[in-house]
């Protein structure tokens, strides 16, 4: 298995961060096999595209939150890594400690 679960949406409450405040957390290394991913599809032209992370940020998206590691958006980078034989990514964590609904 390349993830932990594969989930539906995000289970935490909305956390509001820009890409600005996203961009000042330094990135980490992170196991595949630990994160949870928040959504059930992919664009296969996406996770072919050469340059998908032109326009965006080159490091995945995961929050911590209730004992998981959420992947929130890099799920194509990271299905990209798994195809190139690698166990682990660096992520920008945020480590959010919002209440559960």
């Amino acid at each position: 298995m390349i993830f932990r679960a594969v989930r539906d949406g995000r289970p935490y409450p909305e956390h509001n961060l820009t890409l600005k405040q996203w961009a000042e957390i330094p990135p980490r290394p992170l196991r595949l096999d630990q994160l949870i991913t928040t959504k059930r599809e992919l664009a296969l032209d996406k996770l072919l595209a050469e340059d998908s992370t032109f326009y965006g940020d080159l490091f995945p998206h995961v929050v911590e939150w209730g004992g998981g590691l959420y992947l929130e958006d890099g799920l194509h980078r990271a299905l990209r890594a798994a195809l190139q034989q690698r166990n682990q990514i660096h992520a920008r964590v945020l480590v959010y400690t919002g209440q559960p609904e």
